[in-house]
């Protein structure tokens, strides 16, 4: 069975999707607070069981898995012919999107590690010796944000891999040519 753009896209398509799912239930699923229970100078925050933390961590990976296979979807050599990276990146747009998608990316991860990270702290470290504590968690927004970065990274991985097989067509298109640039019309000739 051989690798197409097509069942890359839909690979790249279907981790940016799970990561989106993912970071969306972990921030549904965000305890908005702890419960302080007050001790002998100290304050003990027991927080209610949440699959936030292990939801967040998912949405990172899915999303790691979806920067991957998008970035090689690119470089691959779809049926054994490959081209060179120049080639891909002559293309502004490509350059572009491709640009995007690594810093799109990168803010997603972001955006799903700070909180969830944040979270695991909170529910880790909950003796807390200032007594006024309210039992925090994570900043709520964040963890949904994040999945929609993840989202906007996945379609931006995409479009890159429809620009760089455009790149692709071209460049083996331009290649098959026995001459190139030889103008193969015929002259129009006319008896008067």
């Amino acid at each position: 069975m051989a690798v197409t753009a097509t069942k890359m896209a839909l690979i790249v398509g279907a981790l940016g999707v799970i990561s989106f799912i993912f970071g969306i239930y972990a921030e549904t699923k965000k305890p908005p607070g702890g419960t302080p229970i007050p001790g002998k100078g100290v304050v003990i925050c027991k927080y209610p069981s949440s699959p936030t933390v292990v939801l967040g961590y998912l949405s990172f990976v899915f999303l790691i898995a979806t920067t991957v296979v998008g970035y090689l979807s690119l470089f691959y050599p779809y049926k054994g012919k490959s081209v060179p990276n120049s080639i891909l990146f002559q293309s502004t747009n490509f350059t572009i999107f491709f640009n995007i998608a690594l810093f799109t990316a990168g803010l997603g991860a972001m955006f799903l590690l700070w909180p969830t990270i944040t979270e695991q702290l909170h529910l880790s470290r909950n003796v807390h010796h200032n007594l006024g504590t309210d039992c925090p968690t994570a900043k709520t927004g964040l963890l949904g944000g994040g999945a929609f970065v993840s989202l906007d990274s996945m379609l931006f991985w995409l479009v890159a891999l429809m620009l760089a097989i455009n790149a692709r067509e071209d460049f083996l298109d331009d290649s098959e040519d026995p001459v190139k640039g030889e103008n193969i019309a015929h002259p129009i000739t006319t008896n008067l």
